[in-house]
C-alpha cells in the first residue's frame, strides 16, 4: 500500500476505535427486562470488540517493519491509549478484581478482602476475548515505543496504564505485558 492509503486506513480505524472507546459494558437499567439488558450488553460488547480489533489493526500497522514516518499518527496512538485505559478501568478491572466494582445499590462499605472473598470467578467468553485483545494492545504499545518517539503527555498516559495492573488481582497476563510496557517507557 502507498503511504497515503495506509494513512487513510489508519484514519478509518481511528473512527472505529472512537466508536467503542467510551462505552460502558457494565449496564444496569433498573426498568429494563433481563432480555432487554442482555441485548443491550451484546450490542455494546460487539461495538467494544470491534473497536479493540481496530486498535490491534492500527498498532500492528504502525509496528510493521519499514513503515514511513507519516504512518505514526499521534491522534490514532492517543485514541488507542484512551480506549485501552477506559476499558481497563471500567470493564476489565471490575470483572477480574471485585475491589474495582461499584455497588449500583450503594450498599455498605466492604473491605477489599471481603469483596474478594465474595467474588465469583466465572467470566463471560466475550470479556475473556476483550482481556486477551487488551493484553495484545498493551504489548504492541511497548513495541511502538521502541520504534517511535511519543510526546510527553502520551508517555505519561502510557506509563500510568503500565503501572496500574500491578495493583489489580487476577490479571497476571496483563501484568506481564505491563512489565514490557514499563520497561519500554523507561528505556525511551
Amino acid at each position: 500500500l502507498s503511504t497515503d492509503k495506509t494513512v487513510k486506513v489508519l484514519n478509518i480505524l481511528e473512527k472505529n476505535i472512537q466508536d467503542g472507546s467510551k462505552l460502558s459494558t457494565l449496564l444496569n437499567h433498573n426498568n429494563d427486562t433481563e432480555d432487554e439488558e442482555r441485548l443491550w450488553r451484546d450490542l455494546i460488547m460487539e461495538r467494544v470488540t470491534k473497536s479493540a480489533d481496530a486498535c490491534l489493526t492500527a498498532i500492528n500497522i504502525m509496528t510493521s517493519p519499514n513503515m514511513p514516518k507519516a504512518v505514526y499518527i499521534e491522534d490514532v496512538i492517543e485514541r488507542v491509549i484512551q480506549y485501552t485505559k477506559f476499558h481497563l478501568q471500567n470493564t476489565l478491572y471490575p470483572q477480574y478484581d471485585p475491589v474495582y466494582r461499584v455497588d449500583p445499590h450503594g450498599g455498605g462499605v466492604l473491605s477489599s478482602k471481603a469483596k474478594r472473598a465474595k467474588c465469583a470467578t466465572h467470566k463471560q467468553r466475550v470479556i475473556v476475548m476483550l482481556y486477551n485483545k487488551v493484553c495484545d494492545i498493551v504489548s504492541s504499545l511497548s513495541e511502538l515505543l521502541e520504534i517511535q518517539l511519543l510526546t510527553d503527555t502520551t508517555i505519561l498516559q502510557v506509563s500510568s496504564m503500565g503501572i496500574t495492573p500491578f495493583f489489580v488481582e487476577n490479571v497476571s497476563e496483563l501484568q506481564l505485558c505491563a512489565i514490557k510496557l514499563v520497561t519500554a517507557v523507561s528505556t525511551s
